[in-house]
């Protein structure tokens, strides 16, 4: 199996909101990202994407089919030297280890394209040990829980925060 990160492409739209539009992948992400997601979600997204100069949020491979989405959120100000890094992969794409080979690779473009980037985090939901176990394959450490901090489908929960340094 062939994993890599890439630009994103116009036609990506099409796999993109059929990939992201799942509840499934919804539960595990922050509200802003639509559900149902749709093309018009898509597009836009993928416009917003095409125009970053080096680009931060890319798109995942699989043997060249698109599978999931990866990037950062690259932190301002006195926090310039952290970046915040966020993930999902399309269902069909679930424990085959892309998501841990995403985030490799995506640790090695951020500190090869960033270079005052020096600390890269993650934030958790309670429930998604499958995120934190990928974390922890990749040589990130829990950094704190901030408790009742977060609201996800009217739930107040819990939320991980894991880090790994330069």
């Amino acid at each position: 199996m062939q994993v890599t990160l890439r630009p994103w492409q116009k036609k990506d739209r099409f796999i993109l909101a059929a990939l992201a539009n799942n509840i499934k992948i919804w539960n595990n992400v922050r509200d802003r990202l639509p559900h149902p997601y749709t093309i018009k979600h898509a597009r836009a997204f993928i416009k917003y994407c095409r125009s970053q100069d080096p680009p931060h949020v890319l798109a995942i491979d699989v043997n060249g089919q698109l599978a999931g989405c990866i990037g950062l959120e690259l932190q301002d100000d006195i926090s310039r030297i952290s970046a915040e890094l966020g993930y999902w992969i399309g269902e069909p794409y679930w424990g085959r280890g892309v998501a841990t080979e995403a985030v490799k690779q995506m640790l090695e473009y951020t500190f090869e394209t960033f270079p005052v980037v020096s600390r890269i985090y993650a934030k958790v939901f309670e429930y998604n040990i499958a995120s934190m176990k990928i974390l922890e394959k990749n040589g990130f450490h829990l950094e704190s829980i901030q408790k009742k901090s977060v609201i996800k489908n009217n739930e107040i929960i819990d939320e991980h925060i894991w880090v790994k340094s330069r």
